[in-house]
């Protein structure tokens, strides 16, 4: 390549979603897109859809861009989000100090992780900060030797570590020192009291460190192959960035990861500050809100997979309503739409020719069981990767017969037995289904041309026959597909109302009167009706200029879709900034005594605002080196107090209960 213009940097931003990796160029100064590209993810080794997107994103850059003028790559992914609802994770070791059995029980470990070591050891602190029992060494030896290899990691959490964190420490250097194994400490993800919930964050969290060192490992594969030397950093939940060294030990701040780098791009994209963000992927739907400029935030900790985890993450809708959800027919032949996802018909007949052929001979078999859907390995496997160990028998003889290739479920699976375990597989991620989804409808409509509209057609015409059309009526066909395609708007307008709506009220409150609005029919017997959001939605994502004009003519909505919406979630892992907020709590006790609480401990003083300063000091100096340690430059620094005096205090020598929080936020050092 050419030499790059004196003084220009850009960056790249990188989202690994369900169905595509997507990867975008962007200028450093102007944030803006100078390239981007496409490529699918290949579930069963990332760094094939990553370094393929890369690439692509190079390949379309101007000529006189160097690679060496790339200073930054910037990854979102799903990957925490997808495997803590699913379930899947490392072994993990669990050691809770000072804990009661009632603790242990509210922290919903054993329920949730059956056969899951966890291992109560005596010590913790009490409110103060003080020791409430020594901590029991022996006891963590004897019961780390009792594990061995059992387990691939260890999650720790002790009663009121977040008013002194000296036991968990301690308990992970001796771990570290005996076994090697990654250790996480719940002190160092939450600053909150509620300790069994600290406790199941961090197992959650310990449970993903190796799912997204495998993702990092597969970035930095890409960027040697594409000749790139520059940072990595990875989107957290809140729609911030990290250095991935980072984010490798605390994976769980990478949940909602992919959303919030979607609400961060859609700002970037659109240059609005208060709209509503609705991403359509290939698997989901996810929607948030900015307002003043700022993502709505989870106070309350993000919850995944009905967990309620202590990270800190935007406040996001999830709907299982993608391009690739799966279209189902009742025995009266209602359809209905997700929330599941499979391979459209039309992209597998794009890769493998044999597919079409199927389809012509399964439109002329009426007497088939499950036509017109195929079993295949996930993409990107070729086979390997998949331990089958934890499988029953039946799942593993199943298993054995699919291959790469898209093979008939009516050939593999033709009893009802036999297709209930295709799903088992499915579920658990050893297998692919391909049917009809949103994007097959789009094709044979004409909306859409990534794939084979004849595939998709030939689809259409076997589902229509299931409504009792004739095969070759290629009208009730294409009247199929409209109405797909009209029940995934509807489905959409519902959720973008709900989110209108907020916290207060929902759809269901609405009643009938928002089902007309999101079925388009516009009133109700002699009645008009309309429900509008009151602020622009903005629309990002590969699918959403098929479906999302309609819904807004149905909404009345200001529907925005601004230049390349389709890659926002790329753009905003690229322009994310780097930020940092912590807390410092000062307790006084009524007698002249101020306690200080923070991660080195706790503090104690005799004059209420020589605590205070201390306080504003701890905490602006732990969020900077937070920000520097995660890769910013010199930050930008507030501080705010939530102070609470005695009642007939006079000055801060009254003080009950001070919180001193600093946020640092910086952009990233390139």
């Amino acid at each position: 390549m050419a030499e790059t213009p004196t003084g220009k940097r850009y960056l790249i931003g990188v989202d690994t979603g369900g169905t595509y990796t997507d990867a975008a160029v962007i200028d450093a100064g102007s944030n803006d897109v100078v390239a981007s590209a496409k490529a699918l993810t290949t579930r069963g080794d990332l760094s094939i859809g990553v370094s393929q997107a890369i690439a692509g994103a190079l390949s379309a850059m101007p000529s006189t861009i160097a690679v060496e003028a790339i200073n930054l790559v910037s990854v979102s992914t799903t990957l925490a989000t997808n495997a803590v609802v699913e379930g899947h994770g490392s072994t993990v070791g669990v050691l809770l100090i000072g804990f009661d059995a009632k603790m242990v029980e509210k922290s919903g470990i054993a329920g949730a992780f059956a056969g899951m070591p966890v291992a109560r050891i005596a010590g913790g602190h009490n409110h103060n900060g003080d020791e409430a029992a020594a901590l029991d060494v022996a006891a963590l030896k004897a019961e780390l030797d009792t594990w061995g290899s059992k387990v691939d990691a260890v999650a720790i959490a002790s009663q009121f570590a977040v008013r002194n964190p000296a036991h968990e420490h301690a308990a992970r250097d001796l771990v570290i020192e005996r076994t090697r194994k990654p250790v996480t400490v719940s002190s160092e993800l939450s600053s909150a009291l509620d300790a069994p919930r600290r406790a199941l964050t961090a197992v959650l969290n310990t449970r993903l460190i190796s799912r997204i060192s495998n993702l990092i490992e597969a970035v930095r594969t890409s960027m040697a192959k594409a000749g790139i030397k520059a940072p990595l950093t990875i989107v957290k939940g809140d729609g911030t960035l990290a250095l991935a060294e980072t984010v490798a030990m605390r994976p769980i701040e990478t949940i909602l990861s992919g959303p919030a780098a979607s609400l961060v791009g859609a700002a970037a994209l659109s240059g609005l500050k208060d709209f509503i963000m609705s991403d359509m992927g290939g698997t989901t739907t996810d929607l948030g809100v900015l307002a003043d400029g700022r993502p709505r935030v989870s106070e309350i900790g993000a919850e995944v997979g009905g967990w309620r985890t202590m990270v800190k993450a935007i406040d996001v809708t999830t709907i299982g309503l993608g391009g690739d959800s799966e279209v189902l027919l009742s025995m009266n032949g209602e359809l209905s739409v997700g929330p599941r996802r499979v391979v459209p018909i039309s992209l597998i007949a794009g890769q493998y020719r044999e597919v079409t052929v199927r389809l012509e001979r399964e439109l002329a078999d009426a007497n088939l069981a499950v036509p017109g859907r195929f079993v295949m390995l996930p993409m990107g496997t070729g086979g390997k990767g998949l331990d089958p160990a934890g499988l029953s028998q039946r799942e593993q003889d199943a298993l054995a017969l699919v291959t790469e290739r898209p093979q008939p479920m009516a050939e593999l699976a033709g009893s009802s037995s036999r297709q209930r375990t295709m799903q088992s597989l499915q579920r658990k991620g050893f297998v692919q289904i391909a049917g009809f989804t949103p994007s097959d409808a789009g094709h044979v409509l004409g909306l859409q041309d990534n794939w084979s509209k004849p595939a998709a057609l030939l689809a259409a015409r076997i589902a229509a026959r299931q409504r009792g059309a004739s095969p070759t009526d290629e009208a009730a066909a294409e009247a199929f597909c409209r109405d797909v395609w009209s029940e995934t708007v509807r489905l959409t307008g519902r959720v973008i109302l709900a989110t209108a709506l907020g916290d207060g009220a929902s759809v269901h409150d609405a009643g009938g009167l928002a089902d007309a609005v999101c079925r388009g029919d516009g009133g109700i017997g002699l009645t008009n009706v309309s429900i509008s959001p009151s602020v622009p939605v903005v629309a990002v994502g590969g699918p959403v200029k098929v479906f999302y004009p309609e819904t807004g003519r149905r909404l009345g909505a200001d529907m925005r879709f601004p230049d390349n919406c389709e890659v926002a979630n790329a753009v905003g892992a690229a322009t994310s900034v780097i930020a940092r907020s912590v807390s410092v709590e000062v307790s006084g006790d009524g007698s002249g005594q101020f306690r200080v609480h923070d991660a080195g401990g706790t503090q104690l003083f005799v004059q209420g605002g020589e605590a205070l300063r201390y306080a504003d000091a701890r905490a602006r100096e732990t969020a900077r080196a937070q920000v520097l340690e995660m890769g910013g430059v010199e930050p930008d620094i507030q501080v705010t107090i939530d102070k609470r005096l005695l009642p007939d205090a006079v000055d801060d020598n009254g003080l009950l209960y001070a919180e001193i929080t600093a946020e640092a936020v910086a952009r990233p050092q390139l």
